[in-house]
């Protein structure tokens, strides 16, 4: 039981399990700016060319009962590529472009971590080496 536990223990405190923690929890606060954009301003902008914010009571057909909702899946179709658009353009095209000026030369690499931090690093690195033989 106690081999189980140091696993578990070595799981959870390894480096990638984190740092994804981490990406997990940003991305959720991140969510929450991109909803906002959606909800305040593609929608809006989509009601003012199609006078509905959404399709979703727009186009339902109805068979024996049955409704199949195409305006709510046009509506998250919509959605997707909108929320593809505003990461796009707000994230992955600023991004690149510094990327690009970094490679040219129009913008400074960062600088170096201090050697402080490089012997800390390497430091971190030999401890997990240990563990893991």
């Amino acid at each position: 039981m106690k081999s189980i536990l140091d696993g578990f223990k070595e799981f959870v405190l390894r480096g990638s399990v984190i740092d994804l923690a981490v990406g997990v929890v940003i991305g959720g606060a991140f969510s929450k700016i991109v909803t906002s954009l959606v909800d305040n301003f593609m929608s809006p902008l989509i009601a003012t060319v199609f006078g509905e914010p959404d399709f979703s009571q727009a186009l339902i057909l109805t068979i024996n009962g049955a409704q199949f909702k195409f305006g709510a899946i046009l509506t998250d179709i919509i959605s997707f590529l909108a929320i593809a658009a505003a990461l796009y353009f707000c994230i992955v095209l600023p991004l690149n472009k510094v990327h690009e000026m970094r490679k040219s030369g129009q913008i400074e690499e960062p600088d170096a971590p201090a050697e402080d931090v490089l012997l800390l690093q390497e430091i971190r690195d030999l401890l997990k080496a240990q563990r893991t033989n």
